[in-house]
Parts: C-alpha cells; sequence; structure tokens
C-alpha cells in the first residue's frame, strides 16, 4: 500500500513537549498502523481500540485544558466529539458489514492527525507550560527513520524526541 509510509512516520511530527498528550499521540499512531494493517476479521477489533484509545485521549486533554482554564478548549473539545462520532459511525457500518469504510476512516485518521496535533495540541502544550513551568515546550526531533544494526548497537531502534520547557523572556 503506497501510503502507509505517510501514517507511519507522522508521530515524530505530532508531539507537542507534554509527556501525557505525547505518548497519546504515540498510542494513536500505534493503534492507526493497527487499523491500516488488520486483516478484515480484524478490523471491528482494531476499531474497538481507537475508539477506546480516542474516548481516553480526548477525555486526558479535556482534563487537562479545563485543569488549566486553557480558553479554546471548547472548540477543541468539540472538535473531539466531531472524531468521536465518526469513529463511532464507522462501527456502525462495520456491523453492517462495510469493511472498506474503517480503511477510509485511518486514513482519514492519518490525515486530520498532524494538523490537530499542529494547532490545537500544541496550543494546549503550550499554555500548560507557560502556565505551570514559565516558558514554552521545545520538542526536538530526531528522524524517525529506525537504525540499522551496528556492533555498538546490536538492536534496532526508533529515536525519539526530548522535551524541555525553556523561561520566556
Amino acid at each position: 500500500m503506497q501510503s502507509e509510509p505517510a501514517i507511519f512516520d507522522r508521530v515524530e511530527m505530532c508531539l507537542v513537549g507534554h509527556p501525557a498528550i505525547d505518548d497519546a499521540h504515540r498510542e494513536f499512531d500505534l493503534l492507526l498502523q493497527s487499523m491500516v494493517a488488520a486483516e478484515e476479521a480484524g478490523l471491528g477489533a482494531a476499531l474497538d481500540a481507537m475508539l477506546n484509545h480516542a474516548e481516553a485521549h480526548f477525555a486526558l486533554e479535556e482534563e487537562l485544558m479545563a485543569r488549566h482554564d486553557f480558553p479554546a478548549r471548547e472548540c477543541h473539545a468539540a472538535e473531539h466529539g466531531r472524531v468521536l462520532a465518526s469513529i463511532r459511525e464507522v462501527s456502525a457500518l462495520l456491523r453492517e458489514g462495510d469493511a472498506d469504510v474503517v480503511r477510509e476512516l485511518a486514513q482519514a485518521l492519518a490525515d486530520w492527525f498532524p494538523g490537530h496535533s499542529d494547532y490545537m495540541d500544541a496550543s494546549v502544550a503550550n499554555w500548560i507550560t507557560k502556565k505551570t513551568a514559565g516558558g514554552a515546550p521545545i520538542v526536538l526531533r530526531r528522524p524517525a527513520a529506525r537504525l540499522a544494526p551496528t556492533a555498538q548497537h546490536p538492536t534496532t531502534e526508533r529515536l525519539d524526541c526530548v522535551t524541555v520547557a525553556l523561561e520566556s523572556p
């Protein structure tokens, strides 16, 4: 499938500098990969796992926004609600026998998520870091490609990002 690398390589660009949100983004990416890779018999389980994750992921962000009095939380939560409604609608269609719609949803989520992360989730991370640490998060991204095994590093590993908060001037 031609579009798989675009989906699999996106997680590094969807990290925002808040550890809990970044962990949720990594899990979202893994579940998205599962939806893409699932055999037809496993699509229901993959979709259910994505729905369960999305509910918890969005609840986490919404709790953080409420706790830190994030000004755009209603708009952000409304977008979460639309995504959850779409996942639930696709789940109903799958129960009616339409398996293709799950793959269409996976691609739609892969297309949607980077923009949502860049604009909405990054704003939340910035707001929280400014309120709690007096600065802004900085995410240092390293290549998402897996390393080739070497004598010094006999296993392959995915490089990750490092997040630090710096004081604002």
